[in-house]
């Protein structure tokens, strides 16, 4: 039973991917990326990450997505403001997803699983990521939260019109 649900929402998450890729209308392709970011969360009920399915659906559906849709906002996207970019920069852009996909294939090959410790039970339990995240963590956690706000904000100064 639970094979069929996982088949059914990888396909759910592949659709609302491309989906999201191809879609002309900025507003349109963020919908589809909240469609695939719930689909990933029922992923993750399936494995019985419940908690990781509730992270996924607060913070990225929930708050990523909001501060796409406000910066789509901000930004006034539409094809009359939008340039037109030469032929050479749209495939430079793809030879260098190419090997970016080339570099991801060669590290996932080379990877190597490792075994955990014995007496690790509660290795995944919600108390003991707190108290990892927040005391071993603090700073890198603290520290990608202003880079994302840094990002957002160089954004749409690089964005807006003079």
């Amino acid at each position: 039973m639970l094979e069929y649900v996982f088949y059914i929402l990888s396909a759910i998450s592949i659709a609302c991917a491309l989906l999201m890729v191809f879609a002309k209308n900025p507003i349109h392709s963020v919908l589809f990326l909240i469609g695939t970011f719930f689909s990933i969360a029922g992923h993750f009920v399936i494995l019985n990450a419940h908690f990781l399915a509730i992270v996924q659906i607060i913070v990225y559906t929930g708050a990523i997505m909001v501060l796409f849709l406000y910066v789509i906002m901000l930004l006034n996207l539409n094809k009359e403001s939008e340039s037109t970019k030469p032929n050479i920069v749209k495939v430079a852009a793809v030879v260098s997803a190419g090997l970016l996909f080339l570099v991801m294939l060669a590290s996932f090959k080379e990877s190597i699983a490792i075994p955990l410790p014995e007496g690790t039970d509660g290795i995944g339990s919600v108390k003991n990521l707190g108290k990892v995240l927040f005391s071993e963590y603090l700073l890198p956690f603290e520290a990608s939260s202003v880079l994302f706000l840094s990002a957002m904000a160089g954004s749409v100064l690089l964005a807006k019109k003079k």
